[in-house]
Formats: structure tokens, C-alpha cells, sequence
């Protein structure tokens, strides 16, 4: 099990893109682009990952986190993430929708 610092251990590794969205127009159409990815981003490649989409409605968040077990990750990694590219110039090209990041951190269930 990967540890990051004495009893700061984790097995599963999260990759989370996010947004910042303006309009309930903006939002439904972040909404349909990872409709439109989500098949992809949840199965690419040989192991089947789990996708949580999180928004916050006072602060405009959109967010979709990608769990994947630590021992695959590298693979998840080297594949593009599962289409995560697509997804990104998605979110780009919609209108009133502004800061478009990707961060990798650990995820684990307490």
C-alpha cells in the first residue's frame, strides 16, 4: 500500500477535472459533456474505474473525479487518463464556463 507519510496510506489514486460554471445553461452543458464521455472514461483500457461528478451550486463548482486503484494508475496515466483530453476541450469550448484544471490526489474512504 502506497503511503505518502507515516499513517497517511491510500490504494487508490483519484484524477479530477474541474470547473468553474456561471449559468444553469453552462452547467447543463458541462453536464452533457461528460454524458457524452462517461462510457470511456469509466471503462478505457482493461479495468473499470468509478466516476463521481460533484457540484456545488453557491460556489458554481463541476467537478469529475475518476477513481482508480493505485496498481493500475500508471496505465490509466500513460492511456490519457480515459479520454480525459476530449473532456477538457469540452468544458473549454463552453460559454460562461472559466477555469478548466486537472489535479491528481489520493482518495481514500474512512
Amino acid at each position: 500500500m502506497p503511503t505518502i507519510a507515516p499513517t497517511v496510506d491510500f490504494t487508490i489514486i483519484c484524477r479530477e477535472i474541474r470547473c468553474k460554471w456561471s449559468t444553469p445553461e453552462s452547467l447543463t452543458a458541462c453536464q452533457s459533456v461528460l454524458a457524452s464521455n462517461l462510457s470511456t472514461l469509466k471503462s478505457e483500457g482493461a479495468t473499470a474505474r468509478k466516476v463521481i461528478r460533484m457540484v456545488c451550486g453557491s460556489c458554481n463548482d463541476f467537478k469529475i473525479q475518476t477513481l482508480v486503484p493505485c496498481e493500475v494508475f500508471s496505465d490509466f496515466e500513460s492511456g490519457g487518463f480515459g479520454g480525459e483530453e476530449k473532456i477538457l476541450e469540452g468544458l473549454k469550448g463552453i460559454e460562461g464556463v472559466s477555469g478548466v484544471e486537472t489535479q491528481t490526489i489520493t482518495h481514500t474512504e474512512m
